[in-house]
């Protein structure tokens, strides 16, 4: 490493400490009020700022610059633009300018718009969003942007994030200032964890479902698989080692505080962790960190696999959400402090999340929906589909005690007794954890653990922020009609009866068993397994009333992202089910055909030695795979008729459903007759690496 951490950390961001040396001290200032409070950025400054990052990024190498923005696709885009202009005497100038730093025009016909935008009208806007602050990554200066039509519509996930983040603290504020608390503005805070698989680029390559699927639609179970539980926080493999040192690098460069590493349950799985940040800050980072995951990994001979559910029998990988609310002051909304049950203002804020979970908890499954995080959820340490809250035991005395008008008497630090004297004293924690809980408070903040690997986490903020803002603006409409001298009874009075109409969404216990499916069923919460199942709700009346009422999406543009999500869904299953064909009639039939042969050809000499040689386990063994051959051919015609007459369904939920009864029940069949014939196939006779090659690589 060239540089310390200090001077490497950052050291390709237009950060604050740049801005102060570069910019003159009226035009930081006034940047600062902007990125601070929201307010108008002057043409005038945005010159200024323009020709100081377009100096800072030319003095780090940089040639290019891009907007960079996140289209409803779930990843980024960027067109690159150099930063040169022809003079008359045939020579170039380096030149940047404040419009061209504020507003860019990309092609935005080519971009999903779930029939917002026609393919003939094609213009978009870019434009700069100031409170995330730009980088240098590939010789180009990259700037934080959001993505609008021509015609105003929000084309991108990060506007509707910025509304949202807006309507919180809004809303936020009213709250904090009836409780007596004046502050300029309250801003969510994400530390998003990031789980992921490692596999050998080599393996890779031959394994065509991989390539596009991100994940094998076939593939028996090794001998081992996570049973023995060793790989978790296990001793990190040299080339993995290497690969996560150089990306702690490249995320430190970018300004990303990549945190913790460790290895994760599942063979080759592993997670790295930030510190939280500002949401839309966030988001970015979190979109950064998934490139510079796979760009890495490349060089190390690697790829990074970011799907929910890449190997079948064992973990799936997610995305854990910590969210919270701070003050502009730097006060986290969220902290009980030492007597919880006394804070009035962490009550009332607590219970405003608690109720927007449990009135919203359909847009809250739908905020991580996908065809990927269908498999993963339920499933090897990934939450149920069902949304409930974990509180842990303090919390829930406190809540049961408010209820019941009864004293709480505050639990004194219970000290930790390990049996070994040598060891350090120290205090338990007020909440355990709770792997298989959706949404878990964990001290001073909620964990959202629903969120798959691969998924932009700016569709669970926006879903969290709003519900929350909504509550929140009930909760002020509410305690705006009390005296100041009755704000504390008050205060009270909603926090009890919140928790009496809410309490059905909080659940401490095991969320795998079959007894609380039954229980979540009597308590009214729903169990929506699939996209299909869930995608509706989202414009439902009830939907489009929150999101229109705190002007996060207009109903044309909740309508556009319900299109562009069903769509998604048929087109991510039929890629997987005409994937599953080209393998099957193209590599795993020809290989069972061809050692059958062998042991047809083996089961000829013997015999023709003599009749008295023992045949039985060749035969045996013929029939199996004889059958077996007979078996996937007649389910393979089936998945390839399913895929024709799936192909001429219009209507886009027709289409999501017949794929989610037909196809997919059909691939699972293909796939468990499949991997039952595997496991009795030779070693080596698929073209392709089996599990044991590619999950125990070394």
């Amino acid at each position: 490493m060239d540089k310390k951490i200090p001077e490497l950390y950052g050291s390709m961001v237009f950060n604050d400490k740049v801005m102060r040396d570069k910019l003159p001290k009226d035009v930081y200032r006034a940047l600062r009020k902007t990125i601070d409070n929201g307010t108008h950025l002057e043409l005038n400054v945005a010159n200024s700022v323009a020709v100081a990052m377009k100096e800072w990024a030319v003095e780090n190498g940089a040639t290019h610059y891009t907007h960079w923005f996140q289209p409803m696709t779930g990843f980024t885009a960027e067109k690159h633009d150099s930063f040169i202009t022809p003079v008359d005497n045939g020579e170039v100038i380096m030149e940047f300018s404040g419009k061209e730093l504020i507003k860019g025009e990309p092609d935005a016909s080519s971009f999903p718009s779930g029939g917002l935008r026609a393919t003939f009208e094609a213009r978009g806007y870019t434009a700069w969003d100031p409170t995330s602050p730009a980088f240098i990554k590939d010789r180009t200066l990259y700037i934080p942007t959001a993505f609008c039509s021509y015609s105003g519509e929000a084309l991108d996930k990060k506007t509707p994030l910025l509304r949202s983040m807006e309507a919180l603290s809004k809303e936020a504020t009213k709250v904090l200032s009836l409780l007596g608390k004046d502050v300029r503005g309250v801003s969510t805070t994400v530390g998003p964890e990031q789980e992921y698989f490692l596999v050998d680029k080599e393996d890779y390559k031959l394994r065509k479902d991989l390539i596009f699927t991100g994940r094998t639609l076939l593939g028996a179970m090794p001998p081992k698989g996570q049973e023995m539980e060793d790989h978790y926080f296990g001793t990190l493999r040299p080339r993995v080692s290497a690969y996560m040192h150089d990306l702690d690098e490249e995320l430190w460069k970018l300004g990303i505080p990549a945190k913790t590493k460790h290895n994760e349950v599942a063979p080759c799985q592993h997670e790295l962790a930030p510190v939280f940040d500002t949401t839309n800050v966030a988001v970015d980072h979190n979109q950064l960190t998934m490139e510079v995951m796979k760009k890495v990994a490349d060089k190390h001979g690697l790829v990074c696999l970011l799907h929910e559910k890449p190997f079948d029998g064992i973990n799936g990988s997610g995305k854990h959400n910590n969210w919270s609310m701070s003050t502009s002051e730097g006060e986290n909304l969220l902290e009980p402090g030492k007597t919880p049950a006394e804070n009035t203002q962490f009550l009332v804020f607590l219970v405003a999340v608690i109720k927007a979970v449990d009135e919203y908890a359909e847009l809250m499954r739908l905020s991580v929906a996908s065809p990927g995080n269908d498999h993963r959820l339920g499933a090897n340490e990934a939450p149920p589909a069902i949304v409930s809250m974990f509180l842990g035991d303090e919390l829930t005395a406190i809540i049961d005690a408010i209820e019941n008008d009864t004293f709480f008497e505050n639990q004194k630090r219970v000290q930790m007794e390990t049996g070994a004297s040598v060891l350090p004293h120290f205090f338990k924690d007020n909440t355990d954890r709770n792997r298989t809980s959706p949404f878990a408070f964990t001290g001073n903040k909620f964990e959202f653990r629903m969120l798959g690997s691969a998924l932009s986490v700016a569709g669970p903020n926006i879903v969290l922020n709003t519900a929350v803002a909504q509550v929140l603006s009930e909760f002020a409409e509410e305690l705006s009609k009390a005296s100041k001298d009755r704000i504390e009874d008050a205060a009270h009075e909603l926090v009890k009866r919140t928790i009496i109409e809410h309490k059905r969404i909080i659940f401490n216990g095991n969320g795998y068993t079959d007894e609380w499916v039954e229980e979540a069923a009597k308590r009214g919460l729903p169990n929506l397994k699939a996209t299909p199942d869930v995608l509706p709700s989202f414009v439902s009346a009830k939907s489009i009333d929150l999101f229109t009422k705190h002007g996060i999406y207009t109903e044309s543009e909740i309508r556009s992202r319900y299109e562009i999500l069903l769509e998604n869904y048929s087109k991510t299953i039929h890629i997987e089910a005409k994937t599953l064909s080209d393998m099957l009639f193209g590599e795993f039939l020809p290989t069972v055909s061809k050692v059958s042969e062998k042991l047809a050809d083996v089961i000829l000499k013997k015999r023709q030695i003599s009749d008295s040689i023992p045949m039985k386990a060749e035969e045996k063994l013929l029939k199996f795979f004889s059958e077996s051959y007979e078996t996937l051919t007649e389910e393979g015609e089936s998945l390839i008729e399913c895929i024709e007459r799936a192909e001429k369904i219009e209507d886009s939920l027709e289409s999501a459903n017949f794929y989610l009864k037909k196809i997919i029940p059909l691939m699972d069949k293909i796939r468990k007759t499949a991997d039952a014939t595997e496991e009795k196939l030779p070693e080596g006779a698929l073209p392709y690496p089996d599990y044991s090659k590619i999950l125990f690589y070394v």
